[in-house]
């Protein structure tokens, strides 16, 4: 939702712009003032060349499709947007539960704050466009092999309706980045509502800056919550939304098998999206202790552990916007217990709700929660694919008693998984669940078939690396639509191979 006013009305009713300058711009970030950013000009990447452009965002966004080789300079730091300096916002954060008292925008520039042609409100972002003030020494750059898992992620995650920022292009530059090795500088232009973090509201109440705390939250406020605006306790109300929505999302993240693998509370969006692709991964064999991040030692971030360090991360966005919460101990203490515990009840409701969409189920009845749990049980002891075995659900058949052909392929303890199917199709049956073909129809349209696997990516990593980008364009359309049956892509939907099953990846980019 946006703040409705004349000028986003007139936004509406003009035609799609072309170019960046026809783009009305809304610095709203930007006039926060000096105490929340700084300005900062991107450092020139030489010979920039386009991997790809998403036609599609550009569209939502007001711009051509047609431009993108114009737009080129300007997504690879080699010129500004017309009439915005770029800036770096500052922010802290506790990095894997650690304190760290200052982290910022150390290699991504704001380079617009623009309106959509439907009124709506987008910043743009280019991640990998220099150092900046809040670098620490490092080189403000990112590396074709991480830009590329960013840029197939989000968008594959925003296919599957995973609130997420979006990328609007990649680029690359023979230029060398060293990291572990000598790789090719690359850089994402990233899009969101807002790059709001938790981390921004950590840094101000760790340095004593109360007083810069209610601006900010205003800000977010009034720009991304107007019910809110003008009420007593906006900023409590906005804190309940925040929390519920990062309840929700961290639901959809288990639902679809997806690990985070750094769910730092600066990596955490005031929006509730999905924010900062670092060392993430989509789960092939289902495991409860599965960790994506090879960085990640004792498994803090692991997919079983994400429900409890999303409500852990709120409480430290609690923490930070006490002064928000009333005058008095008990009045701040009262507000922060509620509010705390919206995440817990959001989560439970919501994650239920996806499990049993995912079973095909019309109800939620006692006994389906160990209904669920037993199926992840036996995925896990038999490593099933998370992705296929789900998928594969809805080809089971209720007017029958036999095995569930097509589907048990998946699973190693054949004796527990028929008798786990038996009981199934008694629930099914209980509720007059029994139309297969509506239900299998249903059951697809939220177990996807397709998802970004991690030899999926290295595959178009590699081809990239070597100046083929035609592999990131095809997994751009085969990820576009990740729940159709797409026969000319079916082996983007297979496991991956034995050898390409331990592919590991790391936080360095």
């Amino acid at each position: 939702m946006t703040f409705s006013t004349n000028a986003d009305a007139e936004a509406r009713a003009r035609p799609p712009a072309q170019h960046p300058a026809d783009v009305p711009l809304a610095p709203r970030y930007a006039a926060l003032g000096g105490a929340y950013h700084v300005t900062v000009a991107p450092t020139p990447l030489p010979s920039p060349t386009l991997v790809h452009f998403n036609a599609g965002l550009a569209d939502e966004l007001g711009l051509s499709a047609t431009q993108a080789s114009d737009l080129t300079d300007i997504l690879s730091g080699n010129a500004s947007w017309p009439n915005y300096a770029p800036l770096a916002s500052v922010y802290a954060g506790h990095q894997f539960g650690n304190w760290n008292p200052q982290l910022g925008d150390g290699r991504a520039l704001m380079i617009a704050e623009i309106r959509r042609p439907d009124g709506t409100r987008a910043e743009l972002q280019l991640k990998g466009a220099g150092p900046t003030p809040f670098s620490r020494g490092a080189d403000g750059r990112a590396v074709l092999r991480s830009s590329i898992r960013e840029y197939l992620c989000s968008e594959a995650m925003h296919a599957l309706g995973v609130p997420t920022t979006r990328c609007l292009s990649l680029v690359t530059s023979p230029q060398p980045v060293f990291r572990e090795t000598v790789e090719p500088a690359a850089i994402v232009c990233r899009v969101a509502p807002s790059f709001v973090r938790f981390g921004h509201f950590e840094w101000f109440y760790s340095r004593g800056q109360h007083d810069a705390l209610a601006p900010l939250a205003d800000h977010v406020i009034e720009t991304h919550f107007p019910h809110l605006v003008g009420l007593p306790d906006r900023h409590a109300a906005w804190l309940g939304e925040v929390i519920e929505r990062t309840a929700r999302l961290i639901a959809h993240w288990q639902t679809v098998g997806f690990c985070h693998g750094v769910m730092n509370t600066d990596n955490f969006s005031a929006l509730g999206l999905t924010l900062d692709y670092g060392p993430f991964g989509f789960m092939d064999a289902f495991r409860q202790h599965h960790v994506c991040n090879q960085s990640d030692f004792e498994g803090r971030y692991a997919y079983g552990a994400q429900p409890e360090i999303g409500q852990w991360n709120c409480s430290r966005l609690l923490q930070a916007t006490l002064p928000l919460l009333g005058e008095t101990e008990e009045e701040v203490g009262a507000r922060a217990t509620e509010l705390y515990g919206r995440y817990s009840e959001t989560f439970s409701v919501t994650v239920m709700r996806r499990w049993a969409d995912k079973l095909g189920l019309r109800e939620i009845r006692p006994g389906d929660a160990d209904l669920v749990i037993r199926l992840l049980t036996l995925m896990q002891r038999g490593k099933s694919d998370f992705t296929r075995s789900f998928r594969h659900l809805a080809r089971v058949q209720t007017d029958t008693d036999g095995p569930a052909i097509g589907v048990r392929e998946e699973m190693a303890d054949l004796a527990a998984f028929d008798a786990w199917v038996a009981d199934y199709r008694s629930r099914l049956r209980a509720e007059g669940n029994t139309n297969d073909a509506e239900r299998a129809e249903r059951m697809n349209r939220v177990n996807p078939k397709y998802i970004l696997r991690n030899h999926l990516a290295q595959m178009a990593i590699e081809r990239a690396e070597e100046g083929d980008f035609s592999e990131v364009e095809r997994l751009m359309t085969v990820l576009a639509r990740p729940f159709d049956a797409q026969p000319e892509f079916e082996g983007y939907a297979a496991e991956p191979p034995p050898d390409q099953r331990r592919i590991e990846v790391s936080c360095s980019s």
